[in-house]
């Protein structure tokens, strides 16, 4: 049994999801690691990681349709804001969602079904550098 770390930083450009996908998987088929459990976990409380689909554009687009319905900048429910009228709304936004995620390795690659990608979710209207820490256990 072996384990191996890394960490993914990804700069983003406001509000959406990024495909963080192929940086796993390269990462992960790098690892010697052929079989085990791979975690990730984003270390901010106004992103979120996920596994949505990756071939149709749309379904990212709808997703942050529907969370901008849901959950919405400058919603006066809201008295923390003090870092504009998206920073609560996006504290929220990533506690409906996740901080973190488990895949299972096989062969050598991260166990996705076809039509699944990994992202990053920013949740804020401005540029961050995010951080993603990958964890890997097997053998």
């Amino acid at each position: 049994m072996q384990q191996q770390h890394h960490q993914i930083v990804q700069h983003t450009n406001g509000r959406r999801l990024y495909d963080i996908t192929p940086a796993v998987t390269q990462w992960v088929e790098g690892s010697g690691i052929r079989q085990g459990l791979l975690t990730l976990y984003i270390q901010h409380t106004s992103a979120s990681i996920l596994i949505n689909e990756n071939y149709d554009s749309d379904v990212l687009v709808d997703m942050e349709s529907f969370f901008e319905r849901l959950v919405p900048d400058g919603d006066a429910l809201f008295i923390h804001t003090a870092e504009g009228p998206d920073d609560m709304p996006a504290h929220v936004r990533s506690a409906l969602t996740q901080t973190s995620i488990s895949i299972p390795v096989m062969d050598g690659n991260p166990a996705l079904g076809t039509w699944q990608g990994i992202f990053l979710y920013e949740h804020r209207r401005m540029s961050h550098t995010r951080k993603v820490l990958l964890h890997l256990l097997g053998e």
